[in-house]
């Protein structure tokens, strides 16, 4: 196979979108000359751009056709921008009924149309999941086995060293960064540690009391406190922790594009929160990173590569995968502030 025109669909969320970009290097890397084409939605649009080999964005806006209305205005347009390429290959890396529905609009020749070993909602049926040698294990590596089945030698090592994610980080970014630090106060040349105030799931999120006394932690070992998020709830949350410190933090929380936020993890001493896309697109940035997980599975999600590092909340139900606690627990309250600080200290040195 030497495909000229391939299209990846993986339309959400962050973390996903992050963990899918390996493929697109390694389809680059393999075939130079071919024309990558990436379906995503606008939360992840940015992402996407900042990937080099990626060829062409399109954007779709599910918002729009959740109405018969707008599926009437929206379905020729998306129809239109899917097929102006006639496909070789069609990945369908997200394998839901939605990504099912983009899939079946490409044209592409019979059993070219691929998707990851899990998937569901229908998208089975048009795109063909791939059983690899990764299918029980995390979620990239699953991703990459659809690659393997087209006969690329894909490198592997047990740390996820071997894996590459094409992000391009720009000095326009730097110092967008820059400013952003400099109307909050602060100076980027400073050291300082990034903190993901949140996360979608209730139980994934690190209690703000927890964040704020680490926050004062990273103070007194001259480390500046920098919170990072975006949306009400994490501007609700940051603004919570810095009512509950001496010294208020550096809040960025809503005021980084996503490059900007990539240029900020680049030059971070550090980087810690829960398992949330934007952890995970600073672990593809090579910062060292520390992501506390409790209800998720660290072996599918977790922190992928060597400057990923994990800690555990101690509770014997972690990896219940719900988003909502059944027993009422503060999940990642179970991890206190001076636990993260001496797992962080030791990433530090």
């Amino acid at each position: 196979m030497n495909p000229k025109n391939i299209l990846i669909i993986k339309l959400s969320s962050i973390g996903d979108v992050v963990h899918a970009l390996p493929v697109s290097y390694e389809l680059k890397n393999n075939w130079p000359e071919c024309h990558i084409t990436w379906v995503v939605e606008p939360v992840s649009r940015d992402i996407v751009a900042m990937d080099p080999c990626v060829d062409d964005i399109i954007v779709f806006e599910k918002q729009a056709f959740r109405s018969l209305g707008g599926i009437l205005q929206n379905y020729g347009p998306l129809k239109r921008a899917i097929r102006q390429r006639r496909y070789d290959l069609v990945l369908d890396l997200q394998g839901l009924f939605k990504s099912a529905a983009i899939a079946w609009l490409a044209e592409a020749p019979n059993g070219c149309k691929l998707g990851p070993v899990d998937m569901r909602e229908g998208s089975q049926h048009i795109s063909r999941p791939v059983i690899g040698p990764h299918a029980q294990a995390h979620v990239i590596e699953r991703y990459l086995d659809v690659v393997r089945s087209l006969g690329v030698d894909v490198p592997g090592a047990p740390d996820g060293s071997a894996v590459h994610f094409p992000l391009a980080v720009k000095a326009e970014h730097v110092a967008g960064a820059a400013a952003r630090f400099r109307q909050a106060g602060a100076d980027m040349k400073n050291p300082y540690v990034t903190i993901a105030v949140g996360a979608n799931w209730p139980t994934k999120r690190w209690p703000e009391e927890n964040i704020a006394a680490f926050a004062d932690i990273l103070y007194d070992h001259e480390l500046i406190p920098v919170l990072v998020g975006g949306g009400p709830v994490d501007e609700g949350r940051a603004a919570k922790v810095a009512s509950l410190m001496d010294i208020p933090p550096v809040d960025l929380v809503g005021k980084l594009s996503f490059p900007e936020l990539a240029a900020t993890f680049q030059h971070a001493s550090a980087v810690i929160g829960p398992d949330t896309g934007i952890c995970h697109l600073a672990i593809a940035l090579s910062a060292p990173t520390l992501m506390l997980m409790g209800p998720t599975i660290p072996e599918r999600t977790g922190p992928y590569g060597p400057t990923g590092h994990l800690l555990l909340a101690g509770r014997p139900c972690i990896r219940c995968f719900e988003r909502a606690c059944p027993k009422n627990l503060d999940c990642l309250g179970a991890i206190s502030a001076e636990e993260a600080w001496g797992e962080l200290e030791k990433i530090l040195r």
